[in-house]
């Protein structure tokens, strides 16, 4: 009887441990934050809306679109990760497009701002985003 029990409990164990879920690619995924009633705060769109103004052509007529933010602590430093997009018009009014981004927001380190790319040039930040659990799909100009 003894030796069933054990038996039993080890199977259960070794149940355990296979149905444990794997881990998501590298602790890319992000937790989101809340939303209501906008997905970000006016703060923290402040802090993105000025870091990205600071990188393009013509900040003054930027137009954002949809933002979405997460948090997430990635090497012992907390951040919140930003993909969004933006819609830079060239200095002759004709439309830059839309642009997607990807930033992050240092909160411990006095909300210090890091554009991590802006369009698809250096990185594909559709699939970036989306592989952090913040999928922006930017208007087609």
């Amino acid at each position: 009887m003894r030796k069933t029990v054990q038996l039993l409990l080890a199977a259960s164990l070794c149940g355990c441990v296979a149905a444990t879920p794997q881990p998501d690619a590298g602790g890319q995924r992000v937790d989101p934050i809340p939303v209501s009633p906008i997905p970000i705060s006016l703060a923290l769109e402040e802090i993105i809306t000025t870091g990205i103004r600071q990188r393009l052509k013509n900040p003054i007529s930027a137009r954002f679109g949809t933002m979405l933010a997460g948090e997430r602590r990635l090497n012992g430093r907390h951040e919140i990760v930003v993909c969004g997009s933006v819609e830079d018009k060239t200095p002759s009014n004709g439309s830059g497009g839309n642009e997607p981004f990807l930033a992050k927001v240092y909160p411990d380190a006095g909300n210090t701002f890091e554009l991590v790319a802006l369009g698809d040039e250096t990185l594909n930040v559709g699939d970036a985003c989306r592989l952090a659990g913040l999928p922006i799909e930017p208007k087609k100009s």
